[in-house]
Parts: C-alpha cells; structure tokens; sequence
C-alpha cells in the first residue's frame, strides 16, 4: 500500500474519537460537507491535509468552501460534492476514477458508466436506525486503489420511540438538557432508559438545526 486517505461526511459537529483514530495514518482527508463547523476543520487539519466541500447545512462560517472540488491523489482523480445530484456528467478528458459524495447519511459504494461513486456515510450525530461510517482510500504504487467501509457503528433497528407524547417530550428535554451539560451520548441514553441511536437522533436534530426547540423536535418525531 503506497498512500491512504481518510474519507468521512456529515460530521454535523461531531468528530468521534474513533474517527480521529482511523484518520491519523492518513496522509490527506476528505470531508464532503454538512461539516458542522470550523472547529471541525480545525480538528481535522491537525490529524492530516483537509480538501472539504460546503453541505446544504454549513451557513455563513462556511462561505470560503466550495460546493465542489477535484483532488489528485497519487495518480487517482477525485471528483468531491455534497449532493450526488450535483455531480455533473463526467467526460472521458475529466479523467475521474472516484466520485465522492455524502448527504444521505448512507454508505454506497458503486461503479457508474466506468466510475466509482461514494458515499462514505454519516460519521457524526446517528440519524434514525442508520450506521455510523467513514471509508478509507488506499492507493497502490501502481496507480490501482481500493476502498475500505470502516463501520463504527451498527444501525439500531430496534429503536423504539416513547408512544405517549409526553414521554417523549419529557426525553427530549432530557438530552437537551444533558448536551447543554456536556454530558456524552451514551451516558444521556443510559440515565433516561433509552436507545443511543434515540438519544443520537435527538442530539442531531439539535446540533444541525439552529434554531429549533422541544416542539421542533417533536413535530419531527412525528413524521
């Protein structure tokens, strides 16, 4: 294995120490968008090179970022977005072998018209029953690469949500209250009896919402 980089999205805020772990051997990181930040940045440039993309979330402190970028990493071009509907149609002269995207909170990994296409997941706050993941990059010295899911976390998909609606009010100031106190996330899940993804899922609707409240937050749960 000739170089690595570490390829992360939708860090909302977040970076977990066990994403910082796999990225410290990578000589470049990519981040595509929904950052969360520039603290973030900061974070991450002090682990590695950082090329990131603006997400539809990342506001004004944002504004220097581009929406897209190409990056050449030993001999691998690398297209970079945060919605995979902005990608635009790729020519033969472009040069592209990966396309890296986020927004979904998905993982995906597949070929498009002689492409790969990314996206390396949601390594910041869980959305709804979904894992937490990042990807790393390894490029050989003969030009080939491969890429490697680094799964943190396993979807939750028996996450069960309080049915009165009381209940879930009473949750939600709960961990609102233990985010303001800085408390982790998996000790606000286990003082209040529920799932980490549930308590994950509040603190991401919280995190990258500015602005929203309790009843915000509710209204989404209902959805």
């Amino acid at each position: 294995m000739y170089a690595r980089a570490g390829i992360i999205s939708d860090t909302h805020g977040l970076l977990r120490p066990e994403v910082s772990e796999q990225l410290k051997d990578c000589s470049l990181i990519l981040h595509g968008g929904d950052i969360g930040g520039q603290e973030i940045l900061n974070q991450l440039t002090r682990l590695a090179p950082v090329r990131a993309v603006r997400g539809n979330n990342d506001r004004e402190w944002a504004g220097k970022l581009p929406l897209t970028d190409t990056v050449d990493f030993h001999g691998v071009r690398i297209f970079l977005c945060h919605r995979k509907k902005d990608v635009p149609t790729m020519k033969p002269e472009d040069d592209v072998r990966l396309v890296v995207y986020g927004h979904s909170h998905r993982y995906a990994d597949e070929m498009e018209l002689g492409i790969r296409f990314l996206n390396p997941g949601s390594c910041g706050p869980r959305r709804f029953r979904l894992g937490v993941s990042m990807a790393v990059l390894e490029v050989s010295e003969d030009g080939s690469f491969q890429i490697r899911q680094v799964l943190l976390s396993h979807g939750d998909e028996n996450m069960v949500i309080p049915e009165s609606e009381v209940d879930r009010e009473q949750v939600v100031r709960a961990v609102i209250k233990g985010i303001h106190r800085g408390l982790p996330t998996e000790m606000i899940a286990e003082r209040n009896r529920i799932s980490l993804a549930f308590a994950e899922e509040i603190s991401r609707m919280y995190l990258t919402h500015p602005g929203i409240d309790v009843d915000g937050i509710l209204n989404r749960l209902r959805r």
